[in-house]
């Protein structure tokens, strides 16, 4: 079957979130995006996606005509989980590491097993290999391996039934109950121009008004501005921050016009993560630079795709704050420019 540009453009969206959560590297998440920009079937489009976890930003690219872009995972009988060839996302190595590090804390694994496979389960690829470095290890409270958004279609079905036939429950009583007299109707007047509509700000969040309403609604979330790693998108945004439990422990959670937490998941976090203060970031600058990214970049017919705001993870970096704007069109053509809070360019990567 040919693709369409919508399919090419969904694969991609796919591909971006696959991406920002850790299920691809670097080098071959442009190699898939550069294939299905230019894929003319919907099979080779399911190949470049057939492997991955659906990211929690993305599930609605995988609803409706792109869910044929998609080579359905297939689910055992004993549980409804991703197979063993699914890619594996941060979060999940992260959880992995977790394990090991409780079987170590309680004296399962020594000193040596645990810094090797604690560099594997860092390196591992697929949810399979992740599996096999704690297939042996004791859990108190294992955590549920990742599993595919399920469908709500028997669900709403269910429901559907239900109210059929409370329909048909209240329908007969008054039937029954009702006498011969004959109750006239009556209007009631509805003053429509005095009801006044409720209209909520919902600007795109990588533009200049997005940030700084994410930027407040965070603050009222979560009484501050610190967070280790944001993406903004579009419509949405994932933001990793420090877990409650302590500065060793992170949690993400997904922005959709409210805060959601990601798959309730806790994870470990670097001893070196340095978090960065959104108060600290110049909105009007950055916004200065938005409007030039594209051409910066020099990407033919690019809009800006995303926004990641953490800190430099290189050693001559020290975890100073940085901003990288990423510019897309939708022959999947892409570049980026790093610029610090204060909106100062750093670095331009130009189309690739």
């Amino acid at each position: 079957m040919r693709a369409r540009d919508l399919d090419r453009v969904n694969a991609c969206g796919l591909l971006d979130a696959a991406y920002a959560e850790g299920q691809l590297g670097a080098d071959e998440y442009r190699e898939r995006t550069a294939k299905a920009g230019s894929a003319k079937t919907v099979g080779e489009l399911a190949r470049l996606t057939s492997d991955l976890q659906v990211p929690a930003g993305a599930r609605d690219l995988v609803r409706g005509g792109s869910e044929k872009t998609r080579k359905p995972l297939r689910r055992t009988r004993t549980r409804a989980s991703y197979p063993d060839h699914t890619r594996a996302r941060n979060a999940d190595r992260a959880n992995t590491i977790r394990v090991l590090d409780d079987a170590h804390g309680d004296g399962q694994l020594d000193a040596d097993e645990h810094e090797a496979l604690t560099e594997l389960a860092s390196e591992a690829k697929t949810l399979g290999e992740l599996g096999e470095l704690v297939a042996d290890v004791q859990r108190v409270a294992a955590a549920s391996p990742p599993s595919p958004p399920r469908s709500r279609r028997n669900l709403w079905f269910r429901v559907a039934v239900g109210a059929v036939a409370l329909l048909g429950v209240c329908a007969g009583y008054f039937a029954a109950g009702r006498d011969d007299r004959a109750v006239p109707a009556r209007a009631v007047p509805v003053e429509l121009e005095a009801v006044q509509p409720l209209v909520l700000p919902r600007p795109e969040l990588y533009t200049v008004a997005g940030m700084t309403l994410y930027r407040d609604k965070y603050r009222e979330k979560f009484g501050d501005t610190l967070v280790d790693e944001l993406w903004l998108h579009k419509d949405f945004a994932t933001v990793q921050r420090i877990a409650p439990e302590g500065p060793q422990w992170s949690v993400d959670w997904d922005y959709w016009g409210g805060f959601t937490q990601h798959d309730n998941l806790i994870t470990t976090r670097r001893p070196d993560t340095r978090s960065v203060d959104l108060a600290t970031l110049n909105v009007e600058a950055i916004g200065a630079v938005l409007a030039t990214a594209p051409a910066m970049t020099k990407v033919p017919g690019g809009v800006v795709d995303s926004i990641e705001v953490s800190g430099d993870a290189s050693t001559a970096g020290n975890g100073r704050p940085l901003v990288e704007i990423r510019v897309r069109n939708d022959r999947s053509q892409h570049g980026s420019v790093l610029i610090s809070p204060s909106g100062e360019v750093l670095k331009v990567r130009e189309v690739g």
